[in-house]
């Protein structure tokens, strides 16, 4: 009896290295490491844009703040000269008015109005410019966001997994809560979604 009780040991024990030797010699343990490693790789992707998506949105805001002081400045400039302008003008018909001995006076006149019509026409050609730095200094697909946000009412979120589509729509009577699973529906049933909370009639 302890005989073959010796031998099961031994049985067990020459299995157990068997099951052992497989283990170590299978490739679970490096294809885990793989996964690990991918799993990292993926999560430092994302936290890297995320902080360039958010560095993007900071300069946006700051690039619309400078803009729209200049824009300010500028109106005002020219809401001045346009006062000025106008007085000049009606200076200029009253000196018209007046007798022949005034023509050096409406000849001054004249050549004041002109200064200010050419500061005008600069202050133009600044605002102009800035318009220009302004749709250039916008990164596109920001541009494109917001001007997407803005007619469909939709507000996206950016803290988000990366398979899922999370926001709110605020066009309607109530705030309708947005909550997409791209990965079980196609780019343009997603598309069809959204487009479907947006009001048509104007």
């Amino acid at each position: 009896m302890s005989h073959n009780i010796a031998m099961h040991d031994d049985d067990l024990e020459k299995l157990g290295e068997s099951l052992n030797e497989i283990i170590m010699s299978s490739k679970a343990e490096s294809v885990l490491q793989g996964a690990r490693k991918k799993k990292q790789e993926f999560f430092d992707h994302y936290i890297k844009t995320k902080k360039t998506l958010t560095e993007l949105l900071n300069d946006l805001v700051h690039t619309e703040e400078v803009v729209g002081q200049k824009l300010l400045d500028l109106d005002q400039q020219k809401s001045q000269i346009m006062q000025e302008i106008m007085k000049m003008e009606q200076e200029v018909q009253r000196s018209q008015s007046k007798s022949q001995n005034l023509d050096s006076e409406l000849e001054f006149l004249q050549k004041e109005l002109e200064r200010l019509r050419d500061a005008e026409q600069e202050i133009q050609t600044l605002q102009q410019e800035v318009d220009e730095d302004t749709t250039e200094v916008i990164p596109s697909a920001i541009y494109v966001a917001q001007l997407y946000s803005k007619v469909t009412k939709i507000k996206l979120e950016f803290d988000t997994e990366p398979h899922m589509l999370k926001g709110v729509h605020y066009g309607g009577d109530v705030v309708t809560p947005i909550n997409i699973d791209t990965s079980t529906r196609t780019p343009c049933e997603v598309s069809d979604e959204l487009w479907s909370l947006v009001k048509t009639e104007w």
